[in-house]
């Protein structure tokens, strides 16, 4: 086993990355919504010794916000991830699992406990990506309150300058908030506060659970929470973030956030902003993982004549906010290693086809990687947080208060 191995997990989106993955030859379109090829998927990746997987959601229909929204060539469908993350548990051992959930119309009592659910029937692998939601049809699905869409021009201008309107900063101010709530509801319970002694019939110890009594702009949360503290004690936060702003919202918060570098400049102008928006943040540093898109070579075709092909049956060209990479597990190993050197903590690799590319990702980076000494060959024994290389003990910040 490597005694420092570079740190490497999928993030899976229904049939994959490009919206034609499902159209790809070996895709499994009739069973996109079938527990049995979710638990294909994660299996892959166990077999690939992979720290996590992370599962894409939303509370929007998924579309390819570069082409018609009425188009019926793409998967207009999805499952939650967070159940879909409980069905997956008991079928893995190692693998972390880390679903999407959204913060904005999500109440934070329900993320905490049902999180903590997962961490328990994981045994210690749950994670959370952190997702707001600011769009008007998301908006719509609950009647609560409007979100304007961004104009065109304030589209532009954010990816521009990462500058946002206000009521996009309203909506990681209540982020912050929702992430701050839920980790003081996991922090409710003190470890040894269940008892569970039928002689003297206490199952728990009053005085070592407490109110999280939070009082802020958005709600007001008195907890304690309804579920036991869970295996990690604080299950791993994540956030995929593009700009100043959100690098500060994942700072505050998050245990390790995702970034999506460029070919062309690489990781450093990115490390040095997320360095800048984390300067006052306390405790672990954040760890900083790299998104890349894949479409590596396979026996049938190379990446490049994969990703072609699936253009042209989309009629269109793929774009992405993370860079898109092309070629062989040999020559991916080299820009992981190269871009490990200039100081990223881990990478994300998102499957432009899932089965496809997942499938070369375990099968042969994987292999590419442990030939050079910079990769596990087995699993430790563990949590997410010690697979990751974060504190396993998490202290309890109301023990002894």
């Amino acid at each position: 086993m490597a005694s420092n191995p570079l740190h490497l997990g999928v993030a899976l989106d229904g049939a994959g990355w490009h919206p034609a993955a499902w159209r790809a030859p070996n895709s499994r379109p009739t069973e996109l919504f079938d527990a049995d090829y979710w638990t294909d998927l994660v299996t892959t990746a166990e077999r690939g010794l992979l720290d996590f997987v992370t599962i894409e959601d939303s509370l929007r229909i998924p579309s390819d916000p570069h082409g018609p929204a009425d188009a019926v060539d793409r998967v207009h469908a999805r499952l939650d991830a967070h159940l879909i993350a409980a069905r997956l548990a008991p079928r893995t051992r190692h693998l972390g699992l880390i679903p999407t959930v959204t913060a904005t119309h999500t109440e934070p009592f329900h993320v905490a406990t049902a999180l903590a659910t997962l961490d328990y029937t994981s045994r210690g692998r749950a994670g959370w990506q952190v997702k707001v939601s600011g769009t008007a049809e998301e908006a719509a699905h609950f009647g609560r309150r409007a979100i304007p869409d961004l104009t065109a021009a304030e589209r532009a201008e954010a990816i521009a300058t990462g500058t946002y309107p206000p009521h996009v900063h309203e909506l990681f101010d209540e982020a912050t908030d929702v992430v701050e709530v839920v980790r003081r509801l996991w922090d409710s319970w003190e470890d040894d506060a269940e008892i569970r002694d039928v002689a003297t019939r206490r199952f728990i110890d009053r005085d070592k659970l407490h109110y999280v009594d939070f009082e802020g702009k958005f709600f007001r949360v008195r907890g304690p929470s309804i579920t036991p503290r869970s295996p990690q004690g604080q299950p791993v936060v994540t956030a995929l973030a593009h700009s100043r702003r959100i690098y500060e919202f994942a700072a505050a918060g998050a245990d390790l956030v995702f970034v999506t570098p460029t070919r062309a400049h690489g990781p450093a102008p990115i490390l040095g902003e997320v360095a800048a928006a984390a300067a006052n943040r306390v405790g672990e540093p954040l760890r900083v993982y790299a998104d890349l898109v894949v479409f590596l070579d396979t026996d049938d075709a190379t990446g490049a004549q994969r990703l072609a092909g699936l253009d042209e049956l989309a009629g269109t060209e793929f774009t992405s906010d993370a860079a898109v990479f092309t070629g062989s597990a040999e020559d991916l190993a080299d820009l992981l290693v190269e871009w490990t050197g200039q100081g990223i903590d881990g990478f994300r690799l998102r499957p432009g086809v899932a089965v496809d590319d997942l499938d070369a990702i375990a099968g042969r980076l994987v292999p590419a990687l442990q030939h050079r000494g910079l990769f596990r060959t087995g699993y430790p024994d563990g949590s997410l947080r010690g697979l990751l290389g974060l504190p396993t003990t998490v202290p309890n910040r109301y023990a002894n208060v």
